[in-house]
């Protein structure tokens, strides 16, 4: 499996001879010009997980690409004259040999003057290939065991009590920051530095890719 962040929440996610694209949001960059994506996957309709102004070229210049996401999002593509299917937990689908499940049900609680919407995280997963948990903007899923986390490291409905104790329940092998264009190179090395001393989860690896950077798991 090969992870490129390009920025933010998005993840390209090469696995089982597929290409996954991941929130393509409005704080990312370089996906615009991908091609030959076999999915894109939207976690939920926020502008910095779902770009409206870009999000219809990526998907009309991969004709290819099968279109999975969150209720809401599904709907307002569909408004665009764009195929999306609408996704939920317990609803597993597939990408060429890659079983995608869907996790959860709404974005973690911000303020009170904040409508909650739809969130559904993802798991990756694939005959001998690491699994990948891509959770959108909530620490509530449940994915099960997974070797590759991606984890939301910064976020006005994020305390950092909170992202430690997702980290140290999910325990995955790996961890990769996304959610992280607000941070600083500072804000960075804290929270990852916090999650790595306080989660608890042994033999735990952060891998810090930043934007537009790869690793291969």
């Amino acid at each position: 499996m090969r992870v490129t962040h390009l920025g933010h929440a998005c993840l390209l996610v090469e696995a089982a001879d597929r290409r996954i694209l991941i929130d393509p949001g409005s704080f990312s960059s370089g996906f615009e010009d991908l091609s030959g994506l076999d999915a894109v996957l939207v976690t939920h309709n926020h502008a910095d997980h779902v770009d409206p102004e870009r999000v219809g070229g990526l998907i009309r210049s991969n004709p290819g690409a099968t279109v999975h996401t969150d209720p809401l999002t599904a709907e307002k593509l569909r408004a665009q004259g764009l195929a999306a299917v609408p996704t939920g937990q317990g609803e597993d689908f597939a990408v060429g040999d890659v079983t995608v499940t869907p996790v959860g049900e709404l974005h973690a609680f911000n303020h009170a003057a904040m409508p909650r919407v739809p969130n559904v995280g993802f798991v990756l997963r694939a005959d001998g290939e690491p699994s990948l948990f891509h959770p959108g903007d909530a620490y509530d899923g449940e994915p099960g065991q997974v070797d590759v986390l991606a984890h939301p490291l910064s976020a006005p409905w994020a305390a950092s009590r909170d992202s430690i104790a997702f980290v140290g329940r999910i325990a995955p092998r790996v961890f990769i920051p996304i959610h992280d264009a607000l941070l600083s190179d500072v804000g960075h090395r804290m929270y990852s530095g916090h999650i790595e001393q306080f989660s608890g989860v042994a033999g735990l690896t952060y891998t810090p890719l930043r934007d537009a950077e790869s690793a291969t798991f």
